[in-house]
């Protein structure tokens, strides 16, 4: 049996999305900016698919900008407004738990002379909305505040956030990357100017995401050529990404974000009722992602635990996949103030749609077994 559950890193495509794309690889195949039929079909194919994804986000249609995927869309966010604010405003606003593609933007910002605000988070992973709008200065031109955690699974008040944002006149940008689909998003409702979103984490291809930037914004393009993108993402469009990512939106169904949570839930009672000394991090129930576990199982390595879930066919993660690369210690469980022996004892678990019940109790029976034997062999007690 072979059981993926590392879904926060990536998806299985839906046979629905594959099926979708099929005809923009070897029938449909003409570029989108060409003025003869076979360019006007793959024009009109662009425009659904930008249609469907406005509508999800409660967006207008010229307000999405067709990506490479999310780092694209978050470098271009963080960048293109830095570039457009510069000298006059020259302050990012943002947490010490986003992705590393938003981290690593601020870094590399720094050396251009952006001067970044990390606000701080509490032990479940939420900021302090008194604190963001205190440190909201007249140089601040944005707040880039992720929504849900691909870690831990906290999803921000981005409602709250958003007010805050307005009443200073500050932009608002958001990674949803991890919550698009998960927990609804509605760019008006929110105050949202920026919203980062991708197609792979719900079922569907990878290198295809969007930008969602409120119309009047003004920002610098990360990329020059032929124009494309109302002038503002050069590069041909990836027709049969695009389709994709919109089939993988409008095929997405409440009830399965229901059923997924409903699994999440029976698997952390589980672990924390049957597993001795173990401790959920994030928070619980609609505050937290509808597919995202992550649990520290204390005194035993995350590696071991999850050399031996692959060794029984189940594929986790130690934290984000970006990093599991890495010896080095979550951003994220270092930022809540985990110790470093839970931080290092922890896994993330990620269900998707394609989870089962019959999975859950399997990998909940492998766990006790796994836990148990490695507790046995560990030195610390």
């Amino acid at each position: 049996m072979k059981i993926y559950l590392d879904n926060a890193a990536t998806t299985k495509v839906d046979e629905k999305v594959l099926k979708a794309m099929q005809p923009y690889f070897d029938q449909d195949y003409g570029n989108a900016s060409s003025l003869h039929l076979a360019g006007n079909s793959a024009k009109n194919a662009l425009e659904k698919s930008r249609k469907i994804i406005a509508k999800s986000l409660r967006a207008k249609i010229s307000e999405i900008y067709f990506t490479s995927g999310g780092t694209e869309s978050n470098n271009f966010a963080l960048k293109g407004l830095f570039w457009k604010n510069y000298p006059n405003k020259d302050q990012i606003i943002t947490t010490k738990i986003e992705h590393d593609c938003i981290l690593k933007t601020c870094e590399w910002l720094k050396t251009q002379g952006a001067k970044i605000i990390y606000l701080d988070i509490d032990k479940q992973g939420f900021i302090d909305l008194k604190q963001l709008e205190n440190l909201i200065t007249d140089k601040t031109f944005l707040v880039s505040i992720i929504h849900g955690n691909n870690e831990i699974g906290t999803i921000q008040n981005l409602e709250a956030i958003g007010k805050i944002c307005k009443q200073k006149n500050v932009l608002f940008h958001t990674d949803a990357c991890q919550s698009f689909t998960k927990t609804p998003i509605n760019v008006k409702k929110m105050n949202l100017d920026l919203v980062t979103i991708n197609s792979h984490k719900i079922h569907g291809p990878k290198g295809v995401g969007a930008l969602y930037i409120k119309n009047g914004i003004k920002i610098i393009p990360l990329f020059h050529g032929g124009g494309h993108e109302k002038k503002l993402r050069s590069g041909t469009e990836n027709i049969p990404g695009i389709v994709g990512f919109a089939k993988a939106v409008e095929i997405t169904k409440s009830k399965e974000i229901k059923k997924i949570q409903e699994l999440r839930d029976k698997l952390i009672k589980g672990i924390l009722e049957k597993i001795p000394n173990t401790e959920l991090n994030g928070p619980t129930g609609n505050l937290r992602l509808a597919n995202n576990i992550n649990i520290s199982f204390n005194n035993i390595e995350g590696e071991s635990i999850g050399g031996y879930l692959e060794n029984a066919g189940i594929f986790v993660s130690t934290g984000s996949a970006c990093m599991s690369n890495t010896l080095e210690s979550s951003h994220v469980l270092k930022a809540i103030n985990l110790p470093p022996l839970k931080a290092n004892s922890s896994i993330r678990i990620s269900l998707s749609k394609f989870t089962t019940e019959k999975q859950i109790d399997y990998v909940l029976e492998k766990l006790q077994d796994i836990v148990k034997k490695l507790r046995k062999l560990s030195p610390v007690k």
